[in-house]
């Protein structure tokens, strides 16, 4: 299995966008979580690549865009007006889909990335 590579991240100043990326060869779905320390895994945005539909938590929808080319099985976050509650270690996460159902946030993904730290001053 190939592991997903995520790149991207940094220190960031509130109101300031960062845009992630993950290259993870040989997979169709892809999807972006974040943890906090002390806290428990969020769910932000995944993506089929085969059509491109995607899904957001509610918390992200609006200031995270999630976009993903399926060609280079590459997939990216842009994230705009971050504020320091964005601060988190964004992962990566990608599997096989056969269909577009089997691509969502509910979706058990087994293939992680190593995660980019993003940090966000006031």
């Amino acid at each position: 299995q190939v592991q997903p590579v995520e790149s991207g991240g940094g220190p960031v100043q509130a109101g300031g966008s960062l845009r992630l990326s993950c290259a993870a060869s040989g997979y169709n779905c892809m999807g972006w979580f974040r943890q906090a320390p002390g806290k428990e895994r969020e769910d932000v945005a995944t993506i089929y690549l085969v059509s491109g539909a995607t899904s957001y938590a509610d918390a992200m929808r609006g200031r995270f865009t999630i976009s993903g080319d399926n060609t280079q099985r590459t997939v990216t976050l842009q994230m705009n007006d971050l504020q320091p509650d964005d601060t988190a270690m964004y992962y990566c996460a990608a599997k096989v889909a056969t269909w577009r159902s089997q691509c969502s946030l509910q979706s058990e993904f087994k293939n992680w990335g190593q995660g980019t730290q993003v940090t966000v001053s006031p």
